[in-house]
Protein backbone atom coordinates (compact mmCIF):
# COMPACT_ATOMS: atom_id res chain seq x y z
CA UNK A 1 0.00 0.00 0.00
CA UNK A 2 1.19 3.19 -0.79
CA UNK A 3 2.05 6.73 1.89
CA UNK A 4 -1.50 7.96 2.33
CA UNK A 5 0.44 11.54 2.58
CA UNK A 6 1.27 11.45 -1.35
CA UNK A 7 -1.86 10.61 -2.54
CA UNK A 8 -3.67 13.72 -4.96
CA UNK A 9 -6.70 13.77 -2.52
CA UNK A 10 -4.66 13.62 1.12
CA UNK A 11 -5.34 16.23 3.14
CA UNK A 12 -2.64 15.61 5.52
CA UNK A 13 -0.03 17.34 3.07
CA UNK A 14 1.42 21.09 4.00
CA UNK A 15 0.71 24.22 1.90
CA UNK A 16 4.29 23.72 -0.24
CA UNK A 17 3.69 20.40 -1.16
CA UNK A 18 0.04 21.31 -2.37
CA UNK A 19 1.65 24.25 -4.67
CA UNK A 20 4.59 22.25 -5.67
CA UNK A 21 1.99 20.15 -7.07
CA UNK A 22 -0.24 22.78 -8.27
CA UNK A 23 2.65 23.93 -10.21
CA UNK A 24 3.70 20.36 -11.48
CA UNK A 25 0.61 20.03 -12.74
CA UNK A 26 0.09 23.61 -14.31
CA UNK A 27 3.21 22.69 -15.92
CA UNK A 28 2.27 19.55 -17.50
CA UNK A 29 -1.05 21.16 -18.51
CA UNK A 30 1.09 24.01 -20.26
CA UNK A 31 3.33 21.52 -21.90
CA UNK A 32 0.41 19.44 -23.13
CA UNK A 33 -1.39 22.35 -24.54
CA UNK A 34 1.57 23.92 -26.46
CA UNK A 35 2.10 20.06 -27.95
CA UNK A 36 -1.49 20.02 -28.95
CA UNK A 37 -1.19 23.67 -30.58
CA UNK A 38 2.16 22.22 -32.31
CA UNK A 39 0.22 19.59 -33.55
CA UNK A 40 -2.37 21.62 -34.89
CA UNK A 41 0.02 23.85 -36.64
CA UNK A 42 1.84 21.18 -38.15
CA UNK A 43 -1.53 19.66 -39.62
CA UNK A 44 -2.57 22.90 -41.00
CA UNK A 45 0.89 23.34 -42.43
CA UNK A 46 0.90 20.13 -44.12
CA UNK A 47 -2.59 21.34 -45.61
CA UNK A 48 -1.39 24.31 -46.85
CA UNK A 49 1.60 22.92 -48.62
CA UNK A 50 -0.50 20.14 -50.28
CA UNK A 51 -2.93 22.57 -51.11
CA UNK A 52 -0.34 24.83 -52.55
CA UNK A 53 1.60 22.10 -54.50
CA UNK A 54 -2.22 21.00 -56.13
CA UNK A 55 -2.84 24.60 -57.20
CA UNK A 56 0.55 25.06 -58.69
CA UNK A 57 0.22 21.51 -60.65
CA UNK A 58 -3.16 22.36 -61.74
CA UNK A 59 -1.80 26.22 -63.12
CA UNK A 60 0.75 24.60 -65.39
CA UNK A 61 -1.92 21.67 -66.89
CA UNK A 62 -3.75 24.78 -68.01
CA UNK A 63 -1.39 26.74 -69.13
CA UNK A 64 0.09 24.03 -70.81
CA UNK A 65 -3.83 23.17 -72.15
CA UNK A 66 -3.93 26.79 -74.16
CA UNK A 67 -1.38 25.88 -77.21
CA UNK A 68 -3.66 22.50 -77.42
CA UNK A 69 -7.21 24.50 -77.45
CA UNK A 70 -5.51 26.68 -79.65
CA UNK A 71 -5.03 23.71 -81.97
CA UNK A 72 -8.05 22.64 -81.54
CA UNK A 73 -10.01 25.69 -82.15
CA UNK A 74 -7.89 26.29 -85.32
CA UNK A 75 -8.88 22.60 -86.73
CA UNK A 76 -11.97 22.54 -85.64
CA UNK A 77 -12.57 26.19 -87.41
CA UNK A 78 -10.17 24.48 -90.81
CA UNK A 79 -13.47 21.92 -90.49
CA UNK A 80 -16.07 24.20 -91.55
CA UNK A 81 -14.76 25.14 -94.71
CA UNK A 82 -12.13 27.92 -94.31
CA UNK A 83 -8.77 27.60 -94.98
CA UNK A 84 -6.05 26.60 -92.33
CA UNK A 85 -4.43 29.73 -92.14
CA UNK A 86 -6.90 31.73 -92.22
CA UNK A 87 -8.46 29.60 -89.00
CA UNK A 88 -5.63 29.77 -87.56
CA UNK A 89 -5.40 33.73 -87.87
CA UNK A 90 -8.81 33.66 -86.23
CA UNK A 91 -7.75 32.05 -82.95
CA UNK A 92 -4.73 34.27 -82.95
CA UNK A 93 -6.46 37.28 -83.41
CA UNK A 94 -9.35 36.39 -80.81
CA UNK A 95 -6.47 36.11 -78.40
CA UNK A 96 -4.96 39.28 -79.46
CA UNK A 97 -8.98 40.59 -78.61
CA UNK A 98 -9.01 38.69 -75.12
CA UNK A 99 -5.37 40.10 -74.18
CA UNK A 100 -6.48 44.15 -74.96
CA UNK A 101 -10.01 43.64 -73.44
CA UNK A 102 -7.68 42.25 -70.29
CA UNK A 103 -5.36 44.88 -70.17
CA UNK A 104 -7.64 47.38 -70.80
CA UNK A 105 -9.89 45.97 -67.82
CA UNK A 106 -6.34 46.26 -65.83
CA UNK A 107 -5.04 49.84 -66.50
CA UNK A 108 -9.06 50.92 -65.48
CA UNK A 109 -8.22 49.02 -62.38
CA UNK A 110 -4.61 50.77 -62.19
CA UNK A 111 -6.65 54.11 -62.69
CA UNK A 112 -8.91 53.96 -59.60
CA UNK A 113 -5.85 53.74 -57.22
CA UNK A 114 -5.25 56.55 -55.12
CA UNK A 115 -2.92 58.15 -52.91
CA UNK A 116 -3.56 57.15 -49.19
CA UNK A 117 -5.53 60.28 -48.48
CA UNK A 118 -6.42 60.01 -45.01
CA UNK A 119 -2.60 58.87 -43.74
CA UNK A 120 -1.46 62.16 -46.12
CA UNK A 121 -4.12 64.32 -43.49
CA UNK A 122 -2.77 62.79 -40.75
CA UNK A 123 0.72 63.36 -41.20
CA UNK A 124 -0.09 66.87 -42.51
CA UNK A 125 -1.72 67.26 -39.45
CA UNK A 126 0.43 65.72 -37.09
CA UNK A 127 3.29 67.74 -38.82
CA UNK A 128 1.18 71.01 -37.75
CA UNK A 129 0.50 70.36 -34.17
CA UNK A 130 4.07 69.42 -33.72
CA UNK A 131 5.30 72.68 -35.43
CA UNK A 132 3.15 74.70 -32.42
CA UNK A 133 4.82 72.49 -29.73
CA UNK A 134 7.52 75.15 -27.49
CA UNK A 135 10.42 73.03 -26.17
CA UNK A 136 10.83 71.80 -22.60
CA UNK A 137 12.64 74.54 -20.96
CA UNK A 138 16.36 73.35 -19.93
CA UNK A 139 18.30 74.17 -16.82
CA UNK A 140 20.55 77.20 -17.05
CA UNK A 141 24.27 76.63 -16.95
CA UNK A 142 25.31 78.31 -13.50
CA UNK A 143 28.56 80.54 -13.74
CA UNK A 144 31.50 78.72 -13.34
CA UNK A 145 30.11 75.26 -14.93
CA UNK A 146 31.66 74.15 -18.25
CA UNK A 147 29.46 74.43 -21.20
CA UNK A 148 29.15 70.99 -23.23
CA UNK A 149 32.05 71.08 -25.77
CA UNK A 150 31.18 70.77 -29.67
CA UNK A 151 32.87 67.47 -31.02
CA UNK A 152 32.69 65.86 -34.35
CA UNK A 153 30.93 68.55 -36.14
CA UNK A 154 28.12 68.27 -34.26
CA UNK A 155 26.14 71.01 -32.13
CA UNK A 156 25.48 71.19 -28.36
CA UNK A 157 23.22 73.76 -26.33
CA UNK A 158 23.62 77.38 -27.51
CA UNK A 159 25.07 76.74 -30.40
CA UNK A 160 22.32 74.24 -31.39
CA UNK A 161 19.92 77.14 -30.35
CA UNK A 162 22.01 80.11 -32.42
CA UNK A 163 22.10 78.11 -36.04
CA UNK A 164 20.05 78.86 -38.69
CA UNK A 165 16.66 76.85 -39.19
CA UNK A 166 17.29 75.01 -42.68
CA UNK A 167 13.35 73.39 -43.31
CA UNK A 168 10.75 72.82 -41.32
CA UNK A 169 11.85 69.21 -40.26
CA UNK A 170 14.61 70.70 -38.59
CA UNK A 171 12.44 72.92 -36.74
CA UNK A 172 10.15 70.22 -35.42
CA UNK A 173 13.21 67.85 -34.54
CA UNK A 174 14.65 71.07 -32.38
CA UNK A 175 11.63 71.98 -30.48
CA UNK A 176 10.73 68.33 -29.44
CA UNK A 177 15.03 67.46 -28.31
Amino acid sequence: MSDPGNNAGSTDRSLGQLVAAATAEMSALVHDEIALAKAEVRLDVKRGVTGSVVSIIAGVLLLFSIPVLSFAAAYGIHNLGLGLAWSFLIVGVAFIVLGALLGLFALAKFKKVKPPAKSIASAKQTASVLQGVKPHPRPAVAAGESHPAVTGGTRTGKALEQAPVKDKASAVARSSA
